[in-house]
């Protein structure tokens, strides 16, 4: 807990991202590859964010990974 509210006083604020990274689906998905296939890294400190390509935007608080995972569900009904 103390660590969390260090890191959100002097913590890194994700600002630098990588080109998006698609990864095969065959090969190993590391976490944040799991949600879309497609992730980003922090430029900075080496975070790693799922990347939606269809919004075209970094998918990093966990009510975005819900909200995406909803629109997922959604789409299939259709």
């Amino acid at each position: 807990m103390i660590v969390e509210l260090l890191d959100s006083f002097f913590g890194c604020k994700h600002s630098h991202y990588s080109f998006p990274i698609s990864v095969r689906p065959s090969s190993r998905r590391n976490t944040a590859a799991k949600l879309t296939g497609t992730y980003v890294a922090c430029l900075d400190c080496g975070k790693e964010f799922p990347y939606d390509w269809q919004e075209m935007k970094v998918i990093d608080s966990p009510a975005e990974q819900r909200q995406y995972v909803a629109s997922l569900a959604h789409r299939a009904a259709a």
